[in-house]
């Protein structure tokens, strides 16, 4: 619900992408798939965005960019890119940006309330009933609608334009995963799109 609704206040704010990189060496790996170059990099539970990176647990991303000759042309999809993880026989196909929402964090944000008990920590007995106890843990986070909302357009302008657009092109692609990334040993991108097929073994 919170996802949709904050997908809903973004409607205006069109997919942008990422600025693409130099060349396609720029990025971990590249391939040729017919005539289009296809290259990436994996961010892991990073979501980088150009005012700094948030983080998911629930998801992997992959920052990828495709480069033709000049003034080329094709159609971009998302749903072209699926990820293999740890060499598993099935891939994970890449997921909505606007499922990434319900989970993302911004590691420079810090809620009032924790910030105004730490300065206040010095004076308190740190929470010990006094009987070898401690007090009630704090209430959960609630993240406040307005940094939801900020957070949900970074990610929406960073996520890969689709549709018919000039190359080069460049932006992030979701794939749904909650395991650790020390768990991850080997990440291949793998797309299948009007140009053609590639496989790019990426650094996890």
């Amino acid at each position: 619900m919170a996802a949709t609704c904050l997908c809903g206040q973004g409607q205006n704010i069109e997919a942008k992408g990422m600025p693409p990189r130099a060349t396609p060496g720029d990025y971990q790996a590249h391939a040729q798939a017919g005539t289009v170059t296809v290259a990436a990099e994996f961010a892991g539970h990073s979501v980088p965005t150009l005012q700094g990176p948030l983080t998911t647990e629930d998801f992997v991303v992959v920052e990828a960019a495709l480069f033709g000759s000049p003034d080329a042309r094709m159609t971009l999809s998302a749903s072209d890119f699926s990820l293999r993880i740890n060499a598993k026989k099935t891939a994970l196909p890449s997921r909505p940006y606007g499922m990434v929402l319900a989970s993302l964090k911004d590691p420079e944000w810090v809620p009032p309330e924790a910030a105004a008990s730490k300065s206040k920590s010095s004076l308190s007995t740190g929470g010990n009933d006094g009987q070898g106890g401690t007090s009630e843990p704090p209430p959960p986070v609630k993240i406040p609608i307005e940094v939801q909302r900020a957070m949900a357009q970074r990610v929406q302008k960073a996520t890969l334009p689709e549709g018919d657009r000039t190359l080069p092109q460049a932006g992030l692609i979701f794939f749904e995963y909650r395991g650790g990334a020390k768990g991850i040993h080997s990440v291949e991108l793998i797309y299948a799109g009007p140009t053609g097929k590639v496989t790019l073994a990426l650094q996890p």
